[in-house]
């Protein structure tokens, strides 16, 4: 008998088969239907970015980003606001408990449980289905994220008056005052540039004084009396210096020529 005839192989069912699921199926089982990842896909993707970052480009010069005025810590008035895609978490702090002394429950433990649950999502569900309509764990969650998201903004949205808004972050031109004359040392003194502005530009409750139409004579009466917001008997400086302090403001503060 030769070397290897009458030899045979069987197959024993018994001995499991041990499959490797995480390996993908070689590419050349499906010829035709795959490409080469260089250059042929990865130029592909190269050139749907540069659209994409060009468009953006384009539009970020044709609507610049709509900035405010430099912040002021002294205008109490002024309402922040975040950008749009945080608004639903603002709104969030305005519920009873979650703000005030439930702020914590507002502002960590409800949006870490949200984000949790769509971290923890893929491991939940692993379902081999593509239909939503197969998928029910996840599909009613997204639509409940997603519907909650959409809820908390229109609600935050709603309750902004943005004509009042924009008036509050217009960004207003400055001009330049003297800040070596007498008279804008007579005013940081008598703390006149607490409420108007270090550069008479407006500030806390104080109008802008350096456009003011006000005739000397007339800032020295409101400064003594009082007018609107400011008391009267806030200026507790001489005569002499309530002149001079009236005659700077109703030069705009300018620098003298």
């Amino acid at each position: 008998m030769h070397r290897g005839k009458g030899m045979k192989f069987v197959g024993d069912s018994r001995v499991p088969d041990k499959e490797r699921r995480n390996i993908p199926k070689d590419y050349s089982e499906y010829p035709g239907k795959t490409e080469a990842f260089w250059p042929n896909f990865l130029l592909k993707e190269w050139l749907v970015g540069a659209v994409f970052l060009i468009g953006y480009l384009c539009l970020t010069v044709a609507h610049p980003s709509p900035l405010e005025r430099m912040a002021d810590p002294n205008d109490a008035g002024y309402t922040p606001l975040p950008d749009w895609y945080f608004l639903f978490l603002y709104q969030l702090l305005k519920y009873t408990y979650a703000s005030g002394p439930y702020n914590a429950i507002g502002a960590f433990i409800i949006p870490g449980i949200a984000f949790g649950a769509l971290l923890l999502a893929p491991f939940l569900d692993r379902g081999p289905e593509r239909r939503p309509t197969k998928r029910p764990f996840a599909t009613g969650f997204m639509l409940l994220a997603v519907a909650g998201t959409f809820y908390l903004t229109w609600e935050s949205v709603k309750a902004v008056n943005w004509e009042e808004r924009e008036a509050q972050g217009e960004i207003k031109n400055v001009a330049e005052v003297d800040q070596e004359a007498e008279g804008y040392k007579i005013a940081n003194e008598q703390t006149c540039l607490q409420c108007h502005g270090e550069n008479l530009e407006g500030g806390a409750g104080g109008p802008a004084l350096a456009e003011t139409k006000l005739s000397a004579d007339e800032i020295s009466k409101i400064a003594k009396e009082g007018k609107g917001n400011m008391p009267s008997g806030v200026f507790k400086g001489t005569d002499e210096e309530l002149k001079t302090l009236s005659e700077y403001i109703e030069s705009g503060g300018r620098p003298k020529e």
